[in-house]
C-alpha cells in the first residue's frame, strides 16, 4: 500500500482534477464531515452539495465546490467523485458561500417539486371524487344511499 491516493474529480462533462499524489481528503455526505486517508476501507456515499478538501503531493491544501455527487474509495488508494456540476478554487470562504446558494437552490427545487406533487395528488382526489359521485358537486354532497335491501329494516 503506497501512502496516497489517486483523486479524480469528474462532472458530466469534463474531468476537474487528476490528483495521482493526494495525501488526504475531507467530505461530507448527509451524516455529517469525514476524512480519507490511504488504505481506507472501500466505501461508498452521496455527498450533498459541499466543499470537498484534499491535500496534494506537495502538501497544499486545494478545493472544489460540488454540487451534490459521489464518492467511491477503492482499494485504499483510489478515490472517485462524480458530480453534477464542481468548482474548484483557493479561496475557501468563496467556495463555502457557493455551496451555500447551491443548498438554497436544491432546497428551493425540493419545496418546488412536492407543491407539485400535493397539487397533483389533490387533483387527482378530485377526480376519483367526480367518477364516485357523478352529478354531485360541492364539498358538502352526500355519499349515495345504500339500495334498501327489501327486508324492511333501514339500510
Amino acid at each position: 500500500m503506497s501512502g496516497a491516493l489517486h483523486l479524480t474529480i469528474t462532472t458530466p462533462m469534463e474531468l476537474l482534477v487528476d490528483e495521482p499524489a493526494a495525501r488526504a481528503l475531507r467530505a461530507e455526505d448527509e451524516s455529517g464531515a469525514f476524512g480519507i486517508l490511504p488504505g481506507h476501507t472501500d466505501f461508498l456515499t452521496t455527498l450533498p452539495a459541499s466543499v470537498l478538501r484534499w491535500r496534494d503531493a506537495a502538501g497544499a491544501l486545494r478545493f472544489c465546490a460540488l454540487r451534490s455527487g459521489l464518492l467511491t474509495v477503492r482499494d485504499g488508494a483510489r478515490v472517485a467523485v462524480t458530480c453534477r456540476e464542481g468548482i474548484l478554487g483557493d479561496d475557501l470562504e468563496a467556495l463555502a458561500s457557493e455551496v451555500a446558494a447551491l443548498r438554497a437552490e436544491e432546497a428551493d427545487a425540493d419545496r418546488r417539486a412536492r407543491v407539485e406533487q400535493m397539487r397533483l395528488h389533490s387533483q387527482a382526489v378530485r377526480q376519483l371524487m367526480r367518477y364516485l359521485r357523478p352529478g354531485q358537486t360541492g364539498a358538502f354532497a352526500h355519499p349515495p344511499q345504500l339500495a334498501d335491501s327489501g327486508d324492511g329494516g333501514t339500510p
